[in-house]
């Protein structure tokens, strides 16, 4: 009797533990391997709990590496607990904070078109931006050169053109408000009450707080589970409800989409990040910051599961199409 009892506690156990199959996203990545990198790290969380996790190559989930444009959900979380605050409303001018962006004619932006990348200000693409950046020394220089040199191709509001312009503003503004560089504001305020002890933005030139940020797969799972526990994380409110419930309202439509990458072409766009998914009343279903280096974090509400694949190396751009692959398997897996 004894021992038919401890078989069937070990039998609810190991069903409990096969409730998920993810024997085609094994398959997807190993195929997928060489594409990716060589180097590829792929979390699952739900329940409360990490559900899969797959390390391929010389790479593991507390291996750090840059995670470009992933800084921006970052950034724009911070952004989100001055706003919790009661220091900054999304609808404040930039310029209340940067009287100068008055003389350039730039004094009608806003804090939320700055997340949005609806600035008006356009900017050259990624690669040559960033190559751009490495010259400054400090981000209140680098902003002072987008403000004088820049031209406002559009009003602010109407057109959508991705670039680091707006997110790196924000920081600036973060930095006068806070009197803290951006990256100490950045650990103090988000990444140690995470426990992201392993991500930073610190760096020898100006901070970037668009997509100058490294990390782990393992740390940047921490900001996602508290995306999506709805701003809660070990039983501590980084964010408001309300906050993460701005974040993913989308501030773009098709039409104003002047620019956007190819890894992120036919989305809209929210604060900081792209929804992949909505539902019929345009409610956010998922939502995403993937990276110029590869790295494509997930966020899936109605499904109820984070999830990333972290990549080592730069990767083409185009490689949209095995991340839908890997996340339509997920979704398959999650839902059985």
């Amino acid at each position: 009797m004894k021992v038919s009892t401890v078989a069937a506690f070990m039998l609810f156990f190991q069903v409990l533990h096969a409730q998920y199959d993810f024997s085609l996203l094994d398959a997807k990545l190993q195929q997928s391997q060489k594409q990716l990198g060589g180097n590829v790290v792929t979390l699952v969380f739900k329940d409360g709990k990490q559900v899969y996790k797959k390390e391929l190559g010389d790479f593991n989930a507390a291996t750090p590496a840059p995670i470009a444009s992933c800084s921006k959900w970052l950034t724009a979380a911070l952004v989100m607990q001055f706003v919790d605050e009661g220091k900054l409303s999304l609808d404040d001018y930039v310029s209340k904070y940067i009287p100068d962006m008055q003389q350039y004619g730039k004094g009608y932006i806003t804090i939320r078109q700055c997340l949005s990348h609806t600035t008006g200000i356009h900017n050259d693409r990624p690669l040559a931006s960033l190559i751009k950046l490495s010259r400054y020394q400090t981000l209140e220089e680098e902003v002072k050169d987008f403000m004088s040199k820049h031209e406002l191709d559009d009003p602010p509001g109407k057109a959508f053109y991705y670039s680091s312009i707006g997110l790196n503003m924000a920081g600036r503004v973060l930095e006068i408000i806070g009197k803290k560089s951006f990256d100490r504001l950045m650990q103090d305020k988000l990444l140690r009450p995470l426990g992201m002890r392993n991500t930073t933005f610190a760096s020898e030139r100006a901070v970037n707080p668009s997509g100058g940020a490294k990390s782990t797969a393992a740390d940047y799972m921490n900001f996602l589970q508290m995306i999506l526990n709805k701003g809660m994380f070990n039983g501590k409110r980084i964010l408001s409800e309300k906050s993460i419930e701005e974040m993913q309202k989308a501030q773009t439509t098709p039409a104003m989409i002047k620019y956007a990458p190819p890894a992120a072409t036919g989305y809209n766009y929210a604060l900081g990040e792209w929804i992949l998914e909505q539902d019929k009343d345009g409610k956010s279903i998922a939502v995403s910051s993937p990276g110029l280096f590869g790295t494509w974090p997930v966020v899936n509400n109605q499904k109820g599961y984070a999830a990333i694949v972290f990549v080592k190396t730069i990767l083409n751009e185009t490689r949209k199409e095995i991340y839908s692959d890997i996340y339509k398997i997920i979704d398959d897996a999650v839902a059985k």
